[in-house]
């Protein structure tokens, strides 16, 4: 049985809830500190970093940080607040006398044409084509219990972190045999011709800064060849079954009330002290061995993905607990943070778009001319505008641009933007 919706708190916009305005806008924050890595350079370094734009001081340093507090964490929060979001959704029209299924899959369908968009002519890091196609089948359970959709994303991530975990040592070993102190001639030679094809090739690279020569060639690069079904592949045979445990996850902790601020003081210290604290400890320990070892691709592929992935969505939860104690209720911080979260949709899209500007060659052109420290420069500036343009705009607008245009292809009909006007005043 669904519940209903908690009473915003004080101070927010009508209907909203403000703890998920906070967590959504905190979140979609963090994702940009990781993601400015795959919009600089070459793919391959999104995922192994030596293997380009990678070897001073402040890029390790930056790796660390990332690795340590953002990467895998935030974008746990963002796919917990997706199915959190879309419970509400499934509530808010089931109140309005409509059937949620009317109201849900042509959001999600919507939103899977913004996310083909985004990848074929943006970035191919885009991740709403996967949350449209496991939010369609994730609609399914939300009428699921607290506990019933809790104990649902225990299992189905339990699963996607156990094949994953035993993949990535079975060949985390294959890579030692060939390459450790026992190894013979032979096996250093089959391993040198590993690493070799795991680096990105010249001819890789050329086509990468080509697909940034403009909106067109990227096109044609993230359509040809095969290269159009990639972001299908990943949903259905990559990393669709985590992103469906968190959504679960997220609706079972807002049915509880967990994500509404509706728990006891207590367990929000609970959670962040015990599931903050102890991911900082293991994904520090993850850091420091893979800086002890220079990046060595064994140790990297142990404690750099496989061995510390299954406690990012933990660390994400005690992230959701702490921002709820941390940030006042009300007040000008609350405030900016959940405008970002009312317009995450405006500012996921836009920092791509900022992102275009800064590394497509019809703007400044710095698509593998950065390191990764130095690209991350541009995420204060980001996070800057975020804060700057969102609460200002929803004073004047009722929603963010992409939202609005979202909420108006869905639902098939022109939706009012600007807000009216104080009575009395003029227009």
């Amino acid at each position: 049985m669904a519940t209903t919706s908690p009473a915003p708190a004080p101070g927010t916009a009508p209907g909203r809830i403000l703890s998920l305005d906070l967590i959504r806008g905190i979140a979609v924050m963090g994702i940009f500190s990781v993601n400015v890595v795959g919009m600089a350079m070459v793919f391959e370094a999104y995922f192994y970093p030596p293997d380009y734009g990678f070897g001073g001081l402040g890029d390790r340093i930056m790796w660390a940080a990332n690795f340590v507090i953002v990467d895998g964490k935030f974008r746990s929060l963002f796919s917990m607040l997706f199915g959190a979001s879309m419970v509400l959704v499934c509530e808010r029209a089931i109140a309005a006398g409509t059937p949620a299924w009317r109201v849900h899959y042509p959001r999600m369908l919507v939103l899977l044409a913004f996310g083909y968009a985004h990848y074929t002519l943006l970035w191919w890091g885009d991740i709403l084509v996967n949350y449209a196609l496991v939010g369609m089948f994730a609609f399914a359970l939300w009428r699921l219990t607290p506990g019933q959709l809790l104990l649902a994303a225990a299992l189905v991530l339990g699963h996607y972190y156990a094949v994953g975990l035993d993949y990535g040592l079975r060949t985390a070993d294959a890579w030692e045999a060939l390459s450790g102190a026992g190894a013979g001639p032979a096996q250093r030679a089959e391993w040198a011709g590993i690493e070799a094809s795991m680096r990105p090739s010249p001819q890789a690279l050329a086509e990468a800064e080509a697909a940034h020569a403009s909106i067109p060639a990227h096109l044609a690069a993230s359509t040809g060849g095969g290269a159009w079904k990639r972001p299908f592949e990943w949903t259905l045979f990559g990393y669709g079954s985590e992103t469906l445990g968190l959504m679960l996850l997220g609706m079972g902790l807002y049915k509880s009330g967990f994500l509404t601020g509706a728990r006891s003081r207590r367990v929000y210290l609970w959670t962040a002290g015990g599931l903050v604290l102890a991911g900082l400890a293991w994904f520090g320990h993850g850091a420091w061995r893979v800086l002890a070892a220079d990046f060595d691709r064994a140790v990297f592929l142990r404690w750099g993905r496989v061995g510390v992935e299954p406690f990012a969505p933990l660390m994400a939860v005690g992230y959701a607990a702490l921002i709820i104690l941390a940030v006042p209720q009300r007040g000008a911080i609350a405030e900016r943070l959940a405008a970002v979260g009312r317009t995450a949709f405006t500012n996921y899209l836009g920092s791509t778009l900022i992102g275009f500007v800064l590394f497509f060659e019809t703007g400044f052109g710095l698509f593998g001319e950065v390191s990764r420290g130095q690209a991350w420069l541009f995420v204060p500036l980001v996070w800057a505008a975020m804060l700057l343009w969102s609460k200002p705009w929803l004073e004047r607008f009722r929603y963010g641009p992409f939202e609005w245009l979202w909420r108006c292809l869905s639902r098939g009909r022109w939706e009012r933007l600007r807000r009216a006007a104080p009575a009395g005043r003029g227009v």
